[in-house]
């Protein structure tokens, strides 16, 4: 591990290594970590960023299917003062996207460190600082990384959900998470049933209808489909500006009432819609509309079968929906998203995360904690709304740090109490 004034070995030995960081230690090398990492590096503020795998934003590069693209307009997807390059699509592939972050990690001589899995970080009352405790692949060593302030960039997206319904374990096809599924090629000719309807659900219902599979779709509660792009301009564009001059509640009547001049009414399908607008749900609570890229076509053309929830498998090959109803399947494929892993390693006294392992409290205001501790990506609103939380993140450590540096007398008289504890 390279020495730098940055992060300064304390002591070797042969179990651990500690390691004093003058600067904030990220945790997480995703989109979220990234844009931290780029406004601190434009503030001149030093940094170390822990990533448990072996690439920068490995959910991106390793838990997505093939044809997937941004489903929002490039502009409101890039990151802090790097915008996507101006021959990307309108909507940037799975592929592009992933060129972008490592382009942008170049662009700003971002380097973490791959293959640290954080197991514990907890605040150190004696000497006034993050303890993080990070496993190397090989598990031969423990490095602890000591410092002033901790990130947590880890992001609302870290682990897959996994519900628990009577009879999957037991059921003999082939089961499928959706962070494990590439393409539709290897199911074609079966009969899949899709648990989920979200944006995620759609598309890998739609890319295996493209590979002549026969899908099943399992729609719960009722959920907003929109069209992502209404007359040639992107409706979450649209809802943007509209909601610059308008409330809310008129926001979604104008969106709702162009969705149904686009689509027709989505209820006659299976597909109804909350009670709440669209808008609404995704300003207050950070639910996120379906944005429609072709799979409503195939349920009206009857390629998509829509049905309601799941009560049980059972293990020859059949499921039982709530209403009664038994289908014959050869696959499961989960499209049931994805869960922080927040309250796996990070203890904390003050609460800033709730046992959900998101922020107690709601975007905008839940990206500071105490005690030097911050949350990046967990405000439900995607990449723009981890973007603006970076921002305010690097600006408030900048401004510690500068005066912490005025102090070094003070800052190594504590950094000398620390190595006492260790």
């Amino acid at each position: 591990m390279g020495r730098t004034a940055d992060q300064i070995p304390l002591f070797d030995s042969l179990s651990r290594k500690c390691v004093w960081v003058n600067g904030p230690i990220i945790v997480g090398a995703g989109p979220s970590g990234l844009a931290v990492a780029a406004s601190l590096r434009d503030r001149g503020v030093p940094f170390v960023i822990l990533e448990r795998s072996d690439c920068i934003a490995s959910l991106w590069q390793h838990r997505t299917y093939d044809r997937l693209k941004l489903h929002l307009p490039k502009q409101f997807c890039h990151l802090p003062r790097l915008p996507f390059a101006a021959g990307d699509p309108k909507y940037p592939t799975r592929k592009q996207f992933i060129v972008y972050l490592e382009s942008y990690a170049k662009h700003f001589g971002i380097s973490p460190r791959f293959n640290h899995s954080v197991r514990s970080a907890w605040f150190d009352e004696t000497c006034g600082l993050w303890r993080v405790r990070a496993v190397a692949v090989s598990g031969s060593t423990e490095v602890e990384y000591i410092g002033r302030w901790l990130v947590a960039a880890t992001g609302e997206n870290a682990m897959k959900v996994v519900p628990e319904i009577e009879g999957l374990a037991e059921f003999r096809g082939s089961v499928t998470h959706v962070c494990d599924y590439k393409s539709g090629e290897v199911f074609a000719g079966k009969r899949v049933l899709v648990v989920g309807c979200g944006n995620s659900g759609m598309e890998v219902s739609l890319d295996l209808c493209d590979h002549s599979a026969h899908p099943s779709m399992v729609v719960r509660n009722s959920v907003h489909v929109l069209p992502r792009e209404i007359y040639g301009r992107s409706t979450f564009e649209l809802g943007v500006l509209l909601m610059k001059w308008l409330p809310l509640w008129l926001v979604d009547f104008i969106i709702l009432l162009l969705s149904w001049l686009v689509l027709g009414k989505t209820e006659k399908y299976g597909l109804r819609r909350p009670r709440t607008g669209p808008m609404q749900l995704k300003t207050r609570h950070g639910r996120t509309p379906v944005l429609d890229s072709g799979a409503l076509d195939k349920i009206k053309a009857g390629e998509i079968a829509v049905v309601p929830a799941v009560k049980r498998f059972f293990a020859a090959g059949n499921v039982e929906l709530v209403n009664g109803e038994i289908l014959e399947i050869d696959a499961v494929i989960l499209a049931t998203g994805y869960r922080s892993n927040v309250a796996s390693w990070l203890q904390e006294s003050d609460q800033l995360f709730s046992k959900d392992g998101v922020p107690k409290k709601p975007f905008p205001n839940g990206w500071k904690g105490r005690s030097g501790l911050y949350a990046v990506g967990f405000t439900g609103r995607g990449l723009a709304g981890a973007s603006t939380d970076a921002v305010k993140v690097a600006e408030d450590i900048s401004e510690a740090w500068k005066e912490e540096t005025r102090q070094q007398k003070r800052v190594g008289a504590c950094h000398r109490r620390c190595i006492s504890q260790l």
